[in-house]
């Protein structure tokens, strides 16, 4: 099973919510919270479609409203992935 990467999810967060001026999303932002990288929920909920689309995973929608960094969304996403080759 592959883990989905801060890179793929820098491609997708770019892809359905654009990228805010002076923000490096190709910087160390693991920790950074979405919304000082200029995400807000709804950018974050439109990732998760195109994810749940792409890869035909489920993730936790409750739990995605809870991670403020990509590092906890990156979690969940692997998470899901896991679920799935395990079924």
């Amino acid at each position: 099973m592959s883990t989905f990467t801060m890179t793929e999810l820098t491609t997708l967060l770019r892809e359905c919510a654009g990228e805010e001026e002076g923000v490096n999303l190709d910087g160390d932002v693991l920790d950074t919270p979405f919304i000082a990288l200029g995400y807000d929920s709804l950018a974050v909920l439109q990732t998760t479609g195109r994810i749940e689309r792409d890869y035909e995973v489920t993730v936790d929608e409750d739990a995605v409203a809870e991670a403020e960094t990509p590092r906890q969304y990156l979690e969940l996403v692997n998470e899901a992935l896991a679920a799935k080759v395990a079924a």
